[in-house]
């Protein structure tokens, strides 16, 4: 009698892992299909705007991987990210080059910190061992985490003392207009900070970053 044929486990073609990309520009969220279509296990099955639209579609598609952007219009996006990564691995690529949110996005449930600026490079290594339960961190920021002394006591939530002292400015009532004035800052920067400053705190409305000061000590009734 003939046994059967050897099994090889590598002639199997591998299952392919269904993403979401998550960026609010439309040619990132083209050039990110593009890359990752490009792999033969590795297929996107949808594309989001913002946080809203990635919750949705990454249920809905069940995909294995959620690739997410950090910066996006609407709610801000890191106090998400536990909830995201219940449903699905989470990559985030960002231009956020800080350790700090690094720190952040992976202790929130993110399997994956990748930089834009090598995402040509990083990704598609980052998507795959996200999708088999492993982690990815740009080596570059590991490398800065990992050298990194303790941390001296500092403001909460890894708040920056600029972002400290545009959130009292916050607090006390100025628009972004006048606080960019105050500290002679661009209003497109201010806009920046305050988005880093809500994404930290997991604070929205103004009413809320005033509680925040109020209750950290940065103002006084």
């Amino acid at each position: 009698m003939t046994s059967p044929p050897h099994s090889d486990e590598s002639a199997t073609p591998p299952a392919t892992t269904r993403i979401v990309v998550a960026d609010d520009h439309a040619v990132v969220r083209a050039g990110l299909r593009l890359l990752l279509d490009a792999e033969e296990d590795l297929t996107v099955v949808a594309v989001a705007g913002d946080v809203d639209d990635a919750l949705r579609l990454t249920r809905a598609h069940r995909a294995d991987v959620l690739v997410l952007d950090l910066n996006m219009p609407g709610r801000p996006t890191l106090p998400e990210i536990p909830a995201l990564a219940e449903l699905t691995a989470v990559v985030v690529l960002t231009m956020q080059n800080d350790p700090a949110f690094a720190r952040q996005a992976l202790g929130a449930g993110a399997r994956a910190y990748v930089l834009k600026e090598a995402a040509d490079s990083e990704l598609v290594e980052a998507v795959r061992a996200a999708a088999r339960g492993g982690t990815y961190l740009n080596p570059q920021l590991g490398a800065r985490l990992a050298a990194a002394p303790p941390e001296p006591p500092g403001p909460p939530d890894d708040l920056t003392e600029r972002e400290v002292e545009i959130l009292r400015l916050i607090a006390l009532g100025h628009t972004n207009a006048e606080i960019g004035q105050q500290l002679y800052l661009s209003v497109r920067t201010v806009e920046s900070h305050r988005a880093h400053i809500q994404q930290k705190t997991r604070r929205t409305t103004r009413a809320e970053l005033v509680r925040y000061a109020l209750d950290h000590g940065f103002v006084t009734p």
